[in-house]
């Protein structure tokens, strides 16, 4: 059995992901909000005993995973943690 590794949430990130669910419930339904944390926590599960699963972005030191067509994660990896960045919509400008 692979050893699970702590996930830490930035101010950022816990932000993000609020915002992300806000927006669902206000453009679509429970349902698609519920799909979305469902999503969110088995990539928090599977990256817990994957640290690198994602891509790393070289040049800036962090990863990004795919959550869904509109929202990625953006994450660090931190001695033998993860730090949780942001949630970015895909079809906007960001910094990442």
């Amino acid at each position: 059995m692979k050893e699970s590794h702590s996930i830490y949430w930035t101010i950022e990130a816990e932000k993000t992901y609020i915002d992300t669910l806000a927006f669902i419930l206000k453009r679509w339904t429970i349902k698609e909000a519920t799909h979305f944390e469902l999503l969110t926590e088995e990539l928090l599960k599977q990256l817990s005993t994957n640290l690198k699963l994602c891509p790393e972005i070289k040049k800036l030191n962090i990863r990004k995973c795919v959550v869904s067509e509109q929202t990625s994660l953006i994450y660090r990896i931190q001695s033998q943690s993860i730090e949780l960045i942001a949630f970015i919509d895909n079809r906007s400008q960001h910094r990442y």
